[in-house]
């Protein structure tokens, strides 16, 4: 008798221990850098572009496929975008963050990992931050529980190989690691060599990271900043050579491979169902030769409003939640994650700021089949570079390509996406579509309302800068 209460107590307690850990959904949110449309065969490149990306087209068949994700124009302003819920011009991150430069997230500003964690969740991040590089501002400062990978960005791997560079006179880019409430330590000098081999190790520290939250039996928030595709684009040794179609199409091969191989780790330990994976870029892709991206469908790249910077792959996946083999055109912007992970999460999305991240839960879960926003502004830097609205979007500022210079629009190009998805005439003619300003200035109104309400963060705001804010 003794031994079968002692069993069925034991069974009792497992189930319990089981059910809360399965309480909260994990989540992976794997960012890509300079991630084109053009790249995944899931969306009209992979064979294509000399690689096949069956693992990462296989996920768009797994949950939903998003054709109009929208991030920002440059990796710091999604990044922080991302991370706060708020347009990067609100956080004072509109502009790419560079080495010795002050700024990035001040300790007002409430991250994705901070909600996290305030209900239970460990957190941990590899790869680039790009939004602070100074105490208090480190992602250990802002929320994570550890982190390794580089405070700004990969290009500084180049600097080694630069005859004009002298590491005794100039700034040297480090491999970083910290943990939480620790100073962060230079583990090895950043160059092309290294950059090379460091997904490999991200890999690795991830895992060890997700076996360490089953072990403290508590849901994890794992934020996987791969190193591809940002220049210099070149694979691992291991893929060097693997499609006979040169370095790019070969880094294509290791960028599926590596995401495949995480996915078959949270396979590995029963984590597939309860666990929610985002797949997106974080930017259009790279204009400079050789490692020039690919927009597909669309025109432009990374630091412009064309489309090709405003659109990215975006695939989520939540088994029982969000439906298999959906895809969808309609408007979701990288602020609306923030929101939305957020609340799946049982976290409380901030009340006494704005949050431009809107909750896409009924729109992704398949009780509607219309996004929470029809549009939102759009920049480079502080210039508001036009407002998107559903199909449309009116151009205030036209640049397509990122060494393209920026000219600044008299009258400004109502641009229809679905007969000119490469934005090559300013108006459709004989349909000028002049009333869809009326759209698109009631988003700028409302956004320039909000300016009233709360004080954007400057640029290079000091650590402990607090918004003012008006009574409404």
């Amino acid at each position: 008798m003794r031994k079968t209460l002692l069993c069925t107590a034991t069974i009792l307690i497992g189930s319990i221990s089981s059910a809360f850990a399965e309480d909260k959904p994990n989540i992976v949110y794997f960012l890509v850098d300079n991630l084109g449309y053009g790249e995944l065969g899931a969306y009209g490149g992979g064979i294509l572009r000399g690689a096949d990306t069956a693992r990462l087209d296989a996920l768009a068949d797994e949950g939903l496929q998003l054709m109009n994700f929208a991030p920002e124009t440059q990796c710091t302003p999604s990044r922080s975008a991302l991370m706060t819920g708020r347009y990067s011009i609100r956080s004072g991150n509109q502009t790419v963050a560079l080495a010795g430069s002050e700024g990035g997230l001040v300790t007002w500003e409430r991250t994705l990992a901070e909600l996290l964690t305030d209900v239970g969740y460990a957190t941990g991040i590899v790869g680039k931050w790009h939004i602070g590089a100074s105490e208090g501002r480190w992602p250990t400062d802002q929320g994570f529980d550890e982190w390794i990978g580089v405070p700004h960005s990969y290009d500084e791997s180049l600097w080694a190989d630069d005859p004009w560079y002298d590491p005794e006179r100039d700034p040297v880019a480090y491999v970083m690691e910290s943990k939480r409430g620790e100073e962060p330590q230079n583990i090895e000098q950043l160059t092309v060599p290294v950059k090379l081999s460091l997904d490999r190790e991200y890999l690795d520290r991830s895992k060890d990271f997700i076996d360490r939250s089953i072990a403290a039996e508590k849901p994890f928030f794992l934020y996987f900043n791969h190193t591809l595709m940002h220049l210099p684009v070149a694979p691992r040794p291991e893929f060097k050579g693997k499609t006979g179609h040169g370095d790019w199409a070969d880094s294509l091969a290791q960028l599926d491979a590596d995401f495949a191989e995480l996915m078959d780790f949270l396979d590995d330990r029963g984590l597939r169902d309860n666990t929610i994976v985002v797949f997106s870029g974080d930017n259009g892709p790279e204009e400079m030769e050789p490692d020039r991206g690919h927009p597909g469908f669309w025109n432009g790249t990374y630091f412009t409003g064309m489309e090709g910077s405003l659109r990215t792959p975006a695939l989520i996946r939540y088994p029982g939640v969000v439906p298999e083999g959906r895809k969808s055109n309609e408007v979701v912007h990288i602020t609306d994650m923030f929101t939305t992970l957020a609340l799946w999460a049982g976290a409380e999305v901030p009340q006494d700021r704005i949050i431009d991240g809107v909750d896409q839960r009924a729109f992704f879960e398949g009780a509607t089949e219309t996004s929470a926003r029809e549009g939102f502004p759009y920049w480079m830097g502080d210039l508001m570079y036009g407002v998107k609205w559903r199909n449309f979007k009116v151009v205030l500022v036209l640049q397509k390509t990122f060494t393209d210079p920026a000219l600044r629009l008299a009258t400004p190009h109502i641009i229809n996406l679905d007969v000119d998805p490469q934005e090559r005439e300013p108006f459709n003619y004989p349909y000028i579509h002049s009333w869809v300003i009326a759209h698109a200035a009631s988003i700028a109104a409302e956004f320039k309302k909000s300016l009233e309400m709360e004080e954007p963060v400057p640029v290079g705001a000091p650590l402990d800068f607090v918004p003012s804010m008006k009574q409404e």
